[in-house]
């Protein structure tokens, strides 16, 4: 959570406003395999089967109440929440009845996604944004 909490800070430097952590946004707990690499964690565990590992809907529940949590709180308001991909992809995977997000989508660091709650249901604007970033790019 350090490096969203950071990344959270160096975008607040122009924006100047509160900073709400909240644990409903912290990244998907890996269990046993925590810490590990990806090839560690094949190696170990073929069969993707990790002892104490966060189940999907468990996640899929927190990052829900997290977002329901916002809009009650701040409702037509602008709000920039700044997380990890496991997070952010579990949200749009959630909002679009699976057709983006986990297992679907590979998010770009630093990328931006938009969502709405109009109508009484959540809406995605846009996702996996990366404009912002092109004077960064090598081409």
């Amino acid at each position: 959570m350090q490096r969203a909490k950071r990344t959270a800070e160096i975008i607040n430097e122009g924006l100047q406003v509160e900073l709400v952590e909240m644990e409903e946004f912290v990244e998907r707990s890996f269990g046993d395999a925590e810490g590990l690499t990806r090839k560690e964690i094949e190696s170990i565990y073929p069969n993707k089967n990790v002892p104490n590992q966060e189940d999907r809907s468990a996640l899929n529940e927190r990052v829900i109440e997290g977002i329901e949590k916002i809009n009650r709180k701040y409702g037509n308001k602008k709000v920039l929440l700044v997380a990890h991909g496991g997070v952010i992809n579990a949200i749009l995977s959630i909002l679009s009845d699976g057709e983006i997000g986990s297992g679907k989508t590979r998010l770009i660091n630093a990328c931006i996604s938009n969502i709405n709650f109009q109508d009484e249901k959540w809406l995605i604007s846009d996702y996996n944004q990366i404009n912002h970033l092109t004077k960064y790019k090598k081409f």
